[in-house]
């Protein structure tokens, strides 16, 4: 049978060259995102449990090094992107912004696809964002001497609309209604997976004149903004001493910022073309978000088919 979650990260690319192709169709879907967004937060909540929360909150290093690289690696790796390819003024302020925002959604999405430690996820997504409220304008500020203000009480209320409300909405009905959560277990990975395509698809339509306006300089300062903070922070976890599962885990949360935020923040204090960093900042993490939540899962399911293999030649023996 035909798995959505199983070629993820060809029809997310497939969806994408479509929806920038004939945008049109998509355009009238922008209120659709955030119902989108939700139904796939529910489904991830589905499957956890309040012990996983209980237990992340036992063993806090891994939430302490997500947040603090947040808000080190990116901001960081923004400036020297835009010394290093000497960007103009407009696209510079721009990849800043997007460098110092908290974590995204995407990332706790990515993370489920991955077999990542979602609790973990969710949980340095919150953080961060808290953080953010103080971090982001002192670090956009830091960074290129300019100021911005961040509307503290919108950003709450967007992650507990989106994020906190749906994965509690799961966990009470595994709670309460365990029944349901067994019967849509196995088509789980499908049913987010199909939505998270159609919510690409939206965001590139939606994207599609400012991608197409864009610079190959500006499309490769993002792309190696995103490749070198997933890279990094894997790396940086690993050697720190955290599980495989929880370095995928943080250099998703790390690698992948709230990039509607800094399309939003850009385009208030900056205009149009500071706006275009965080515009395809949006459309790209999530193609290299899944690519890599692909990969890790192959890795995964691979390792396990070989000790099983193993279990099962010793139990010949």
């Amino acid at each position: 049978m035909f798995s959505v979650n199983r070629y993820f990260p060809l029809l997310a690319i497939a969806v994408s060259a479509l929806a920038w192709y004939e945008p049109q169709p998509l355009l009238g879907l922008k209120d659709a995102i955030v119902p989108l967004l939700t139904i796939v937060m529910f489904c991830m909540g589905l499957t956890l449990r309040w012990a996983d929360f209980r237990r992340v909150w036992n063993k806090p290093q891994p939430i302490a090094l997500g947040v603090l690289l947040q808000f080190t690696l990116m901001p960081l790796i923004a400036w020297l992107l835009v010394q290093l390819l000497q960007l103009p003024p407009e696209l510079a302020i721009g990849l800043i912004i997007v460098g110092a925002c908290a974590g995204g959604t995407a990332s706790n999405v990515m993370t489920y696809l991955a077999g990542g430690d979602v609790a973990l996820s969710v949980s340095m997504t919150l953080i961060s964002t808290l953080w953010g409220v103080v971090l982001t304008p002192w670090l956009v500020a830091f960074y290129s001497s300019a100021e911005i203000a961040v509307d503290t009480q919108a950003m709450i209320i967007s992650i507990a609309q989106i994020v906190l409300l749906p994965i509690a909405g799961g966990l009470l009905c595994n709670r309460f209604l365990p029944q349901v959560g067994r019967s849509l277990n196995s088509h789980l990975p499908d049913i987010a997976s199909a939505f998270i395509l159609a919510i690409i698809a939206i965001i590139v339509a939606l994207n599609a004149d400012e991608i197409a306006t864009m610079g190959a300089l500006a499309v490769v300062a993002v792309m190696l903004h995103n490749l070198l903070g997933l890279a990094a922070a894997y790396g940086i976890a690993r050697w720190n001493g955290h599980t495989e599962v929880e370095a995928r885990t943080i250099a998703l949360e790390v690698g992948m910022q709230n990039s509607g935020l800094g399309v939003a923040l850009a385009l208030k204090f900056y205009g149009p073309m500071a706006a275009l960093p965080g515009a395809l900042f949006s459309v790209w993490h999530n193609i290299s978000g899944s690519l890599l939540a692909a990969f890790w899962k192959w890795q995964t399911n691979k390792k396990i088919r070989n000790l099983s293999q193993q279990k099962a030649v010793k139990e010949h023996l």
